[in-house]
């Protein structure tokens, strides 16, 4: 009975006006190749030709790719064929299903369209399978994720409350955007391009009047006034470029949870101003949140939160709940999205590990600091004076790191932090530990330590608590999820029981 109700399912594709967008931005991404081909080819007719060629190619591909994708929802899972010469044929079960995202490129939101991606977990902790529509019509988006972040048959009498607003846009935290490290790294990479297209073309950016003049009056002045010089020069870039796309990525940022018609909830983030993108966690299926705090952020009082959920992606704005935010802020969203008290989750207070922790972390960052201090001493005097610098340093991230350890089991969830250049505090449900690792290296058996690791199929799979004591960490795990580990503290076992 089953089968004649799929095959009853009608197939459906993507937007037509995708054979519009998706050879548009093909050729968008091509526009600088074929720019670099004219200019350089001095009118010859061959690189007009490819350049044409090249051209046809790309928009027969995306004729293809619209005729050859087809996608259905039955009631039990989503289908997705694509493909001429290399057909693949994807199959997700809808209960598996634990986010929808929507993303509006500016190129699709021109033509109305969406992009839909679907994520689930796949069965294995490490890994989350995902569909992609790119694209559909903005209102069959939202009408697609909807049905598919419901989990039962809805009701035509039910009425579903509005979203409860739990975060919006405050204009003063773009004061954080300059400490966040992708934002800088995004600087960077802008550079990086703009200077191999100059290369590219034949252009030497010293050629150019203006840089050429300052060019020689750096020359002329003393050293410290033109490395001041080119030191402001990169902030004030970083610092604007990092203004720029921050507000670019969390213009019109709204967190809400909403209720589908059967009654299931989910967390919703909007945000972006040339894309704009949406994501929904189905509720029930997340499993905890993930407070980071890099250095540079950590100095200026901030934080950001992210949801642990399968189906999100591995970057670091793959789950993200929230922008940059002061540290009160990112603990009271992490308490909306959970529904517990700070107190019970990214605030609780942890539990402090052992001195042995603290010697093993101040161990792993001296002794390499300490190994590159006598190395540039020996091979290069003159930089010697780096190496002085260096082991100090190393030792301030050492204690850092230290204090950072920490881990408390609450009512409903496993608290554990760690880190220094990044600090972490996760909170993990404990009803969503899949399982425990608990590894000891030949040094950490010296030291009397472990490290105990929840398996999750949310997040990146698994979160440790790091040189704990043997006892403890045991205890932790056994608590965590009663009885698991009980004969591992019998006085027969392995680890100590006290």
């Amino acid at each position: 009975m089953s089968e004649t109700v799929v095959s009853e399912v009608a197939w459906r594709r993507l937007d037509p006006r995708m054979l519009v967008v998706g050879p548009l931005g093909s050729l968008g991404r091509l526009l600088p190749v074929a720019v670099i081909l004219l200019v350089t080819g001095g009118g010859d007719p061959v690189r007009l030709w490819i350049a044409a060629g090249a051209g046809v190619v790309v928009v027969l591909g995306g004729v293809i790719r619209w005729r050859t994708t087809r996608y259905r929802i039955t009631g039990d899972r989503v289908e997705l064929h694509t493909g001429l010469f290399l057909r693949r044929r994807r199959s997700v079960p809808r209960d598996r299903i634990r986010t929808v995202d929507l993303t509006a490129k500016l190129l699709h939101r021109a033509f109305g369209l969406s992009i839909v991606q679907v994520g689930a977990a796949s069965g294995s902790p490490t890994e989350s399978a995902r569909l992609d529509l790119d694209a559909v019509s903005t209102g069959e988006a939202e009408r697609l994720r909807r049905e598919l972040l419901d989990r039962g048959p809805v009701t035509a009498d039910v009425t579903v409350p509005p979203a409860e607003p739990l975060a919006r846009l405050d204009w003063a935290w773009l004061r954080f955007a300059p400490l966040t490290f992708t934002a800088l790294a995004g600087i960077g990479a802008i550079g990086a391009t703009v200077f191999n297209l100059l290369d590219d073309l034949g252009l030497d950016p010293r050629d150019i009047g203006a840089v050429d003049a300052a060019t020689d009056r750096l020359r002329t002045a003393p050293i410290w006034l033109g490395v001041l010089a080119v030191a402001t020069a990169l902030v004030t870039l970083a610092v604007v470029g990092a203004l720029l796309l921050w507000a670019e990525r969390w213009y019109g940022y709204t967190l809400t949870r909403e209720v589908s018609g059967d009654g299931t909830t989910a967390l919703r983030v909007r945000r972006g101003l040339l894309t704009r993108r949406s994501l929904s966690v189905a509720e029930p299926r997340l499993r905890g949140a993930e407070l980071v705090e890099p250095l540079l952020l950590r100095l200026g009082g901030g934080a950001q939160v992210s949801a642990l959920s399968a189906g999100l992606d591995r970057d670091d704005q793959g789950g993200a709940l929230q922008p940059p935010t002061p540290l009160a802020e990112s603990h009271r969203v992490a308490s909306a999205a959970l529904r517990e008290p700070p107190a019970e989750i990214t605030a609780a207070p942890l539990l402090a590990h052992p001195p042995a922790a603290r010697t093993r972390r101040l161990t792993r960052a001296v002794v390499p600091a300490a190994v590159v201090a006598l190395t540039l001493g020996l091979l290069l005097p003159p930089a010697g004076w780096l190496g002085l610098l260096l082991v100090p340093l190393a030792a301030a991230l050492g204690l850092d790191r230290a204090r950072a350890l920490g881990h408390r089991l609450t009512a409903r969830h496993v608290v554990m932090r760690e880190g220094s250049l990044a600090r972490r505090t996760v909170a993990l449900r404990r009803d969503g530990v899949l399982g425990w690792t608990i590894r000891q290296s030949p040094f950490q058996r010296r030291a009397g330590v472990v490290t105990v690791e929840a398996v999750t199929a949310a997040g990146r799979g698994g979160y440790r608590v790091l040189d704990v004591a043997a006892a403890d960490g045991v205890a932790l795990a056994d608590a965590a999820a009663p009885g698991l580990l009980t004969p591992w503290r019998t006085e027969d076992a392995r680890w100590p029981a006290s």
